[in-house]
């Protein structure tokens, strides 16, 4: 049986120890479950996709970016709406890029996206936060060196133009950039697999807008779809957004992904 990984966005800024930049509660537990499973399966193993979520200081999502009337930067988890850069309230760190940054956050609108989010600054390249965490790192290496394979790693969200939830494309595609653009290696690597078990943080953001890429891009092929198995214990949400993580649950059940746990996943 030809089974995959796919572990989306298991990075140190993600970690609920006390010095990451955007903490999951839990995603340290995750990771050491996460480990376990790959520990226990890694003769059964034969590739694994790991997501980057890979930023620079400025960037669109970032408080850097943006600046108000009174010259403050926008506090993280400030929402920016269309409204807000027509009318000013929120302007560009340089007015020839006022129009682009309004045109993006109407694609967002009319695509039914998420607002505009400004995020900490997180994952930065280059830091201890863009690292994957240890758990996860070391279990990683010890099925490298088992199976003399690679890792397949990604990265993904280094467009300052665009934010990147999604390991398989964008938010809004750049056409001047092909990392922006929908991701088809990925996408044809998993169809071919038997089984394709998805992990990884967070659970409301960039793990369900993967997921929910794949799904769309599989399209009605149940039987693609039939082969996605979500760890539901290696995957935690952001605080505040639980709901969105609820929902996606509910969603790619009723789509026929599995939802399974590494205590009972057997291949």
């Amino acid at each position: 049986m030809h089974i995959e990984f796919l572990i989306i966005d298991p990075q140190n800024d993600f970690s609920d120890v006390p010095h990451a930049a955007l903490p999951v509660p839990g995603a340290g537990a995750d990771a050491e479950r996460l480990a376990l499973l790959l520990d226990r399966l890694h003769s059964q193993i034969e590739n694994i996709h790991v997501t980057l979520d890979t930023h620079q200081l400025v960037d669109i999502s970032h408080p850097a970016f943006w600046y108000n009337q009174q010259g403050e930067r926008p506090v993280p988890f400030t929402n920016i709406t269309v409204e807000d850069v027509e009318n000013g309230h929120w302007c560009v760190y340089e007015p020839q890029f006022q129009y682009r940054a309004l045109e993006y956050v109407r694609t967002l609108r009319e695509k039914g996206r998420y607002n505009l989010t400004i995020w900490p600054p997180h994952c930065l390249l280059g830091t201890w936060g863009h690292n994957v965490m240890p758990a996860v790192s070391l279990a990683l290496r010890r099925w490298e060196e088992n199976r003399l394979k690679r890792v397949d790693y990604l990265t993904k969200g280094n467009n300052p133009w665009t934010e990147h939830y999604s390991a398989v494309q964008a938010e809004v595609q750049d056409p001047n950039d092909p990392t922006t653009k929908t991701n088809t290696t990925l996408i044809d690597a998993l169809e071919r697999a038997d089984v394709v078990v998805l992990s990884g943080q967070a659970l409301s953001h960039c793990v369900a807008n993967t997921i929910r890429d794949i799904v769309a891009y599989f399209g009605q092929h149940s039987n693609s779809i039939r082969k996605l198995v979500l760890l539901k214990d290696t995957s935690s949400p952001i605080p505040g957004f639980e709901d969105l993580a609820s929902q996606f649950l509910i969603d790619m059940r009723d789509r026929g992904v599995k939802i399974a746990c590494t205590s009972d996943f057997l291949c």
